[in-house]
């Protein structure tokens, strides 16, 4: 079952979004619904796709409520239809009006980076080509988007600044040279760490190589490019193609041989999906 560990910092997410929308009261709750009343409504997807973030849905429920109950029929990384009946919710209706749409919001964001991120390694089937996520997360929301890409069978990159190697063009300027830049983080960076480098043309792929970069990142080349520069390497280092990486084109760029492809796409353009609560009844 994929299902999402709630850290410390992800709770901490959760209820920043929760008083983001009720910082002093719910007006429209308390003026229909003064006093506690038991209830139940449905959550329904509206369109198909890859449902991703039950536990945070349920989460944000239970974080102004414990006694609110989620039932699901699905679980994570399950493929859904239009119409389908996900879960019912019960608890207090105060909660569940108050606490609807800050769970809607996580679990439609999530569930269409999860369905875009499927779309997207399709067509990768029979290639050796993985593909990865980026930093370019909503601000406040990356525990969860990465999550959802994992759900989507795609791989994470880095989580964050502390999680790895990657010497991008402004390192390397700040260092004077590939050369530089790679020496620097060698001697810095703990030995278990791989050392990734971003290049933009061959001749710094062939000073990335001979700096000893583990990993070489082939930045907005055309896949004519990435192909000299992948055949030149050969196996020497891991490749990874990165730059307006799209559903249109990866599949041509896969095409080409590299290791991974990352692709911002996943988390900053990926549409969410539409659900709702609805059909709320007394009990």
């Amino acid at each position: 079952m994929n299902t999402i560990t709630l850290s410390v910092v992800a709770e901490r997410h959760i209820r920043l979004a929760l008083e983001e929308d009720i910082n002093h009261e719910d007006v429209s709750t308390n003026a229909v619904m003064p006093m506690a009343q038991q209830g139940e409504v449905r959550l329904i997807s509206k369109e198909a796709g890859i449902i991703a973030g039950l536990s945070v849905f349920e989460r944000t429920f239970t974080l102004l409520d414990s006694m609110t109950q989620c039932e699901f029929f699905v679980e994570d990384g399950a493929l859904v239809e239009a119409g389908q009946c996900l879960g019912i919710v019960r608890g207090d209706v105060r909660i569940l009006l108050s606490g609807e749409r800050t769970a809607l919001n996580y679990l439609q964001r999530m569930s269409g980076i999860a369905t875009y991120t499927k779309e997207v390694t399709a067509l990768l089937e029979g290639s050796k080509t993985q593909l990865l996520d980026t930093r370019k997360t909503t601000p406040g929301m990356r525990v969860f988007e990465k999550y959802a890409v994992k759900v989507g069978g795609g791989k994470n990159h880095r989580y964050n600044l502390s999680d790895g190697v990657l010497l991008k063009d402004n390192h390397i300027d700040a260092a004077g040279g590939i050369k530089e830049a790679v020496r620097a983080a060698k001697q810095y960076a703990p030995h278990i760490r791989k050392i990734e480098v971003e290049v933009e043309s061959l001749a710094q792929v062939e000073e990335a190589l001979a700096a000893g970069a583990d990993i070489i990142m082939l930045d907005n080349m055309t896949p004519e490019q990435m192909q000299a520069a992948v055949q030149f390497i050969d196996g020497r280092a891991e490749t990874e193609c990165s730059g307006n990486i799209t559903k249109e084109n990866i599949k041509k760029i896969a095409q080409v041989g590299v290791n991974y492809v990352s692709s911002g796409a996943l988390t900053h353009s990926a549409p969410v999906l539409d659900i709702s609560l609805k059909h709320l009844k007394l009990m």
